[in-house]
C-alpha cells in the first residue's frame, strides 16, 4: 500500500457542528426526559468528516461549502483549518444558519436529529469550475440530505471527468425515506459508490448485500458496501465478491464511523492500492474512529490505521 496518496482531493459539500449525547439510559420518547453519560460539540456533516480523514492521513484537501456567518460556522471552519483543510474558499453566508445535528448514541447505535440550515443551501452552481485545477478527485457525501446540490451532482460529476478528475459519493439516509431514483442518473458519473448496508437495502429492495451491490455496479461505477459489524464488501474486476471483516475494537461512537472508513478507502484508491487493501485500510479507519465520542479527534494518522490493518491481517 502507498505510504501516503499524492493526489489531491476536493470535497463539495455540506458542514455543520454535531451535540452528541452519548450513553443514553432509555431512548427518549415525547413528554419524557432520560439522561445520558457525555455530551460534547464537535465539527459534524459526513463531508467534513471525510475531509478530516482523508487530511488526517495525508491527502491534501481542499472543501467548497456554505455556513452561517455565525459562531457554529466559524467554529466548523476553525476545526478545519486546523487539520490543514483549504476552506479559503466557503462561503460564510448571512443569509443562512449553519446546520446541527443531535446525536444521541450509545455503542450499539445513534439516533440522529437535524436541522438542515446551510446543510440545504448549497448549489452545483455555487461551485467554481475552476477548483477541478486545484484537485484530482471529487467528493461528495449526504446526497439527499443536500436538498439543492442534489439536482446537479449529475452535472457536476460530468463536469469533472471532462475535466479528467475521478468522483465519488456518499449517498447518506434519506429522511423522507422516498429513495427517489434519479441517483441512477447520478451513479452513471460516479467513479466510487460508499452505501451502508441500510441504504443499499432501501435503494435496491434487496437484503442480500452481495446481489444489491451486482444490482447498482455498472459501467464505471464501483459499489463498497459498508456493512458495519460485517465489515466491507465489494465486486472486483474479475467479477467475485470481495469482503473484509470489521477490525475489533473497544467501540464508544459509531456516528460518523462511515464517513472516516470514505476516507480510508480513498485514500489507498486515490494512491493506486488493490482493491482488497482500500477495504482494509477503510474498514480500519472506521474502526478506529469508533474510540471517542465525536469522532475527528480520534481518527487515525496512515502509520496507526496500517497497524491496525497489520494486526487483523
Amino acid at each position: 500500500m502507498p505510504a501516503a496518496s499524492a493526489k489531491r482531493v476536493l470535497v463539495v459539500g455540506e458542514i455543520n457542528v454535531d451535540l452528541i449525547c452519548q450513553g443514553y439510559h432509555a431512548f427518549p420518547s415525547p413528554g419524557r426526559e432520560v439522561l445520558v453519560d457525555d455530551f460534547q460539540m464537535v465539527l459534524g456533516s459526513a463531508s467534513a468528516i471525510c475531509a478530516m480523514g482523508l487530511a488526517r492521513l495525508g491527502t491534501p484537501v481542499t472543501f467548497f461549502g456554505k455556513v452561517g456567518d455565525d459562531p457554529t460556522g466559524h467554529f466548523c471552519l476553525d476545526a478545519m483549518r486546523a487539520r490543514r483543510i483549504d476552506v479559503s474558499r466557503v462561503v460564510a453566508d448571512p443569509a443562512v444558519k449553519t446546520g446541527v445535528t443531535v446525536a444521541i448514541t450509545s455503542p450499539k447505535d445513534r439516533a440522529l436529529v437535524s436541522f438542515l440550515g446551510s446543510i440545504a443551501a448549497l448549489r452545483e452552481g455555487d461551485v467554481p469550475r475552476e477548483l477541478f485545477e486545484t484537485a484530482d478527485h471529487v467528493h461528495v457525501s449526504s446526497y439527499y440530505l443536500q436538498e439543492r446540490l442534489r439536482p446537479g451532482v449529475a452535472a457536476l460529476f460530468r463536469d469533472a471527468h471532462a475535466a479528467g478528475l475521478t468522483t465519488s459519493l456518499d449517498p447518506g439516509f434519506d429522511p423522507s425515506e422516498k429513495w427517489e431514483p434519479d441517483l441512477a442518473e447520478t451513479l452513471a458519473h460516479v467513479d466510487v459508490f460508499f452505501p451502508n448496508e441500510v441504504e443499499l437495502a432501501a435503494l435496491t429492495r434487496m437484503e442480500d448485500p452481495e446481489k444489491a451491490v451486482r444490482s447498482l455496479q455498472r459501467g464505471r461505477t464501483r459499489v463498497i458496501a459498508k456493512l458495519g459489524a460485517r465489515g466491507a464488501m465489494a465486486i472486483d474486476d474479475a467479477g467475485r465478491a470481495a469482503s473484509v471483516p470489521a477490525p475489533s475494537v473497544a467501540v464508544m461512537d459509531t456516528t460518523g464511523a462511515g464517513d472516516s472508513f470514505d476516507a480510508g478507502f480513498l485514500h489507498a484508491w486515490l494512491g493506486g492500492s488493490g482493491l482488497a487493501d482500500c477495504l482494509r485500510l477503510g474498514a480500519a479507519c472506521g474502526a478506529l474512529w469508533t474510540r471517542g465520542l465525536g469522532g475527528t479527534a480520534t481518527q487515525p494518522d496512515l502509520a496507526e490505521a496500517q497497524a491496525l490493518v497489520a494486526a487483523i491481517a
